[in-house]
């Protein structure tokens, strides 16, 4: 896998030949499970391949118990300046619940040697509405997720999605997702203990410390292209949407053919190009500039949308100014029905 990864990553670098990579982002699922000499292949061949930005965010995503001192202190040498660890929760019981291969204590650890290590940019992941979780679990595990004092913090409620163990518990009766009222008190406490801590919220589940901001992310919020690498791995370029085979055993026979790995390829209307800008913008707190809309799509967003903000304006969930629209706390509480108004 990791040869063909290597050759779809040369050819990918002769595509963008002319740009500049701005953020990399190594994931989708664990990267650090693999050895430290097959992860330093893969940035060579990064570093070879493409023009990398001085300065570049480049992140690697590792689940606790996937990497030791010697993977951290590696993973730094070979260019990561910000490490994304899935901790989830503080109590053992919840994360066997989730079935994670960590305990808590190994995360601990895991934070230690990636400080040690130099990494000065770390997010951490973290879960609510979990089953059996309760607030006063919830606000143990901000409390000591805080005092490591991390740059960044994601926090997400769980989704219950087909095909995983919880929904099949849920079809058969076994799982008691937790009730609406509790899961936004959760969330409430969160965004009020971190904003106590010194952690700004700049997207519906992202909280960091001035100027940690995950810049990779806010790509995507942004709507700016980006080109995704590997199994499955999904890109939007060129106004298209479009991902690689899953198929792993495809993957490694077409050892880098970019035109045949790429499938699912969507051509995005102005329509759906506006929608997706609206209901990605409106994630940040910051909202959507009305100047920049304009810009990018030679109309007003009053134009596009007579009635919709003004609605939202009028029932508490949205704020407008002459400079831009973003959504209240009570907007991001239901901000999926929010969103689904904007669909043209």
């Amino acid at each position: 896998y990791v040869c063909a990864l290597e050759k779809e990553i040369q050819a990918r670098g002769k595509e963008l030949e002319g740009y500049t990579i701005k953020t990399i982002f190594v994931g989708g699922g664990t990267p650090t499970v693999l050895s430290t000499l097959q992860l330093e292949r893969i940035m060579k061949q990064i570093f070879s391949a493409f023009k990398i930005k001085e300065n570049c965010e480049i992140t690697i995503e590792a689940n606790p118990a996937t990497f030791d001192e010697t993977k951290a202190k590696g993973l730094y040498e070979m260019g990561f300046s910000r490490m994304s660890i899935g901790v989830q929760a503080w109590q053992n019981h919840l994360l066997q619940r989730l079935g994670r291969i960590h305990t808590i204590e190994e995360f601990q650890e895991n934070f230690k040697m990636a400080r040690k290590a130099g990494f000065k940019n770390i997010n951490i992941d973290l879960m609510f509405a979990l089953p059996e979780q309760t607030l006063s679990m919830w606000k143990q595990t901000l409390k000591e997720v805080v005092a490591l004092s991390p740059e960044h913090i994601s926090v997400y409620s769980l989704i219950i999605e087909e095909g995983t163990p919880f929904y099949k518990e849920y079809e058969q009766g076994k799982l008691v997702v937790m009730e609406e009222e509790l899961d936004r008190t959760l969330y409430h406490y969160a965004i009020g203990y971190l904003k106590q801590n010194g952690y700004y919220q700049y997207e519906i589940s992202n909280f960091s410390k001035k100027g940690k901001e995950s810049q990779h992310n806010c790509v995507y919020w942004e709507m700016s292209p980006y080109v995704g690498i590997g199994l499955g791995a999904h890109s939007y370029f060129n106004g298209e949407r479009y991902h690689n085979t899953y198929d792993m055993k495809q993957y490694i026979i077409l050892e880098g053919e970019i035109e045949t790995l790429k499938q699912g390829v969507e051509k995005s209307s102005k329509e759906d190009e506006i929608s997706e800008y609206l209901f990605l913008g409106l994630r940040m707190n910051q909202g959507i500039n009305k100047k920049a809309f304009e810009k990018k799509f030679h109309t007003s967003i009053e134009e596009v949308y007579p009635n919709i903000v003004k609605g939202f304006v009028a029932d508490g969930l949205m704020i407008e100014t002459h400079r831009e629209i973003f959504l209240t706390s009570r907007g991001f509480d239901i901000s999926n029905i929010v969103f689904e108004k904007f669909l043209l």
